[in-house]
């Protein structure tokens, strides 16, 4: 069985990239331009890892992340934020199980990915 990947990305282009390397990769991938309903989305769906883009580390930027580790039956699902922020290493403190920097290397978000599923 596929291991299923969210993506939340608000640039539509970074998101198709994302997207198409991932499924290369064999992934099944689902997609989202905007945050809104993804905690229930992830409720349903169960994804067994969530790429998340947020822009800044303040308590609008962060507030899905923290959402989505404060419902028992998913907080253990890995978030992996994708930010250009310089300061976004802070999420990991507050909500995020890893961080990647944008730009991003694509060999980057594959072995991250990886690790994450392997643990």
């Amino acid at each position: 069985m596929k291991k299923k990947i969210l993506v939340v990305e608000r640039d539509e282009d970074i998101l198709y990239i994302i997207r198409h390397l991932l499924e290369e990769q064999g992934y099944a991938v689902g997609v989202s331009i905007t945050e809104e309903g993804i905690v229930d989305r992830v409720i349903k769906e169960k994804p067994d890892i969530i790429l998340l883009d947020i822009i800044k580390p303040t308590a609008e930027g962060t507030a899905l992340c923290n959402a989505l580790k404060r419902v028992p039956s998913i907080k253990h699902i890995p978030v992996i934020v994708l930010s250009t922020y310089p300061q976004i290493q802070t999420v990991k403190i507050e909500c995020a199980d890893d961080i990647i920097d944008k730009p991003f290397d694509i060999s980057e978000i594959i072995n991250v990915i990886e690790d994450h599923l392997a643990a």
